[in-house]
């Protein structure tokens, strides 16, 4: 039986689900609520399920089957964008909005530099960044607030494909007073700091990863602090209060508190943190989306030729090889 529903409609749709709010949607679409309630009342005739659970002076939510048909339209209703523009004006250019979920503690590494890149190429596209933490983006990613999320493996369930784009190993920071700093230590071992505090980055997932590591070598480390603010650990470190173990290198060591840090490779056979991006599984991207990942691609081959000690990104065999086993 062919469907009933029109584009129209999915457009409705789709603009109710981002604002979880009729009265919102009607403003924003410029047109009466009624119309807009009457969309959805026929697409849920149509397919015979409630897209929304109506919350009684909080809006809407999605249901599974609403979940299911906004993830299933965006590339849709690209395509149908793409027709139109190319019937009036010979022309595929990319247009339009493109959310992409970013881990926090990676955004201010990747995000400026790969949103200044992606705008350079694409500039009719509005890009803009959704930051949260690994439970956060895999929820918006379920939610349909984003399409595509720039994080880390940890703790990603078997509803999402995964392309890995960088392996990012582990170090330690210390303070510029500390004895391997002042003897000009650039590598250690993790049982090197067994005795003395620790600062973890308390993130979910990522306090897993690593207090894994030093159970992994057989030690108990000494938490002194924890925090789920990168800088702030950073900070921690800088004026003395221990010691921390973080992936993202930075070269020039200042922090927020105005002393620096010294990062100090680890020669401990460790895991590397991959970083990935993820959308749900069994969906088709949208060119947008797919844009955005030859970005992220571009933008770590050219790290691998800076050679930057704090990281090694996967060889494009193994990102493709990675993509083809995740289908």
């Amino acid at each position: 039986m062919t469907p009933a529903f029109t584009l129209v409609q999915l457009r409705y749709f789709a603009t109710v689900a981002r604002l979880e709010h009729m009265t919102a949607a009607a403003a924003e679409l410029n047109v009466t609520q009624s119309t807009l309630s009457s969309a959805i009342a026929q697409l849920e005739l149509e397919f015979g399920v409630p897209l929304f659970d109506r919350l009684p002076r909080r809006g809407l939510r999605l249901t599974p089957a609403g979940h299911t048909l906004l993830a299933r339209s965006a590339a849709f209703l690209e395509e149908a964008e793409l027709i139109s523009r190319s019937v009036r004006e010979d022309t595929t250019v990319l247009s339009g909005d493109l959310v992409v979920g970013i881990y926090a503690p990676l955004a201010p590494f990747r995000a400026p530099v790969l949103l200044q890149q992606f705008t350079s190429e694409h500039p009719e596209v509005n890009l803009v960044f959704l930051e949260g933490d690994q439970g956060t983006l895999q929820q918006a990613l379920l939610d349909g607030h984003c399409e595509v999320a720039l994080m880390y493996d940890l703790g990603v369930g078997e509803r999402f494909h995964r392309q890995i784009i960088e392996q990012i190993p582990p170090h330690v920071i210390v303070p510029a007073h500390h004895p391997l700093a002042l003897a000009g230590r650039s590598e250690a071992s993790l049982e090197e700091f067994a005795e003395e505090p620790l600062i973890l980055l308390n993130l979910p997932h990522t306090r897993e990863y690593y207090l894994g590591l030093f159970k992994q070598l057989g030690i108990a480390p000494r938490v002194r602090h924890v925090s789920l603010g990168y800088e702030t650990v950073r900070s921690f470190v800088a004026l003395g209060h221990g010691y921390s173990v973080l992936n993202q290198w930075v070269d020039h060591g200042m922090t927020y508190a105005g002393a620096h840090v010294v990062p100090i490779r680890l020669t401990d056979k460790l895991p590397p943190t991959e970083a990935s991006l993820v959308r749900l599984a069994g969906i088709r991207p949208t060119r947008k989306s797919r844009a955005f990942e030859a970005v992220c691609l571009s933008l770590a081959e050219r790290r691998t030729s800076a050679v930057d000690p704090g990281y090694s990104t996967v060889p494009t065999v193994a990102i493709e090889a990675s993509h083809r086993t995740n289908r």
